[in-house]
């Protein structure tokens, strides 16, 4: 963890989060922590330059707005009144700038799963407010270190899968790009492994949970027939915490 002007960088891959959030609400500087996307996901990091700062928040809003597939570093360069060359000093392909997005995402997610579940001795509660965090979208507007989560939310639930599904997801993979996204599946994992240490499929479960939830989250909106949205507000958590439920305790 570094600490500086007012902030505190956590690299979840090697600091105790626990302690980095007694630090945090113990300093008063919640509202200045910085997520790290790992690396592997880009070329220079963007949150080290106004520029690479600039081209994530122009990126997200316009990925939002017009599609992964209509995206390119073209458009974002006329976007931004940049050069599309600069672009590529940070990110090698639009592939990789939506892996920094979707890495971004999982560490914003691992810090909010560990806020909310910290000092609850019930393994049970634990799990049922992870899958909410899972399930749930975002209520409010809010902006982290100039990002739209509301807009990057809409990225997940449209494009996330596209971000594994390529040809290059094994190189990628081995440099990290995915690290932020297995970490918080672990975390989720061992929750499942107190409740029911012979429960043999744990990440098999979460990530079920996660990209089904994505998915409905997208039938809703897109495919209706294919969810059932009028069962309750709440329909995709209390399915999913219904199904974890009895899957983990009925093993």
């Amino acid at each position: 963890m570094s600490r500086n002007n007012n902030s505190i960088t956590i690299y979840f891959d090697s600091v105790s989060i626990i302690f980095a959030f007694k630090s945090i609400i113990m300093h008063g500087l919640l509202p200045n922590i910085k997520i790290k996307a790992l690396e592997g996901s880009f070329q220079i990091d963007p949150s080290t330059s106004p520029l690479g700062e600039k081209i994530i928040f122009h990126s997200v809003s316009m990925i939002a707005e017009i599609g992964f597939e209509k995206f390119t570093f073209k458009k974002l360069g006329t976007e931004i009144g940049s050069p599309e060359a600069s672009i590529y000093r940070y990110f090698k392909s639009k592939n990789q700038l939506l892996s920094y997005l979707i890495s971004w995402y999982w560490g914003w997610m691992e810090y909010r799963l560990v806020f909310e579940t910290a000092n609850i001795p019930s393994p049970e509660t634990r799990l049922e407010k992870s899958i909410t965090l899972i399930t749930c979208h975002p209520a409010e507007p809010l902006m982290i270190e100039g990002i739209d989560i509301k807009k990057l939310y809409q990225i997940i639930i449209s494009e996330s899968i596209k971000s594994y599904l390529t040809k290059d997801v094994d190189k990628a993979n081995k440099e990290g790009a995915y690290s932020n996204y297995k970490q918080f599946v672990a975390r989720i994992s061992n929750i499942i492994k107190e409740i029911n240490p012979e429960y043999k499929y744990p990440q098999m479960l979460l990530t079920t949970i996660i990209e089904g939830a994505h998915l409905q989250v997208f039938f809703a909106e897109h495919l209706p027939r294919l969810t059932n949205k009028q069962v309750s507000p709440d329909y995709i958590t209390r399915f999913y915490t219904h199904l974890a439920v009895n899957v983990i305790k009925n093993n």
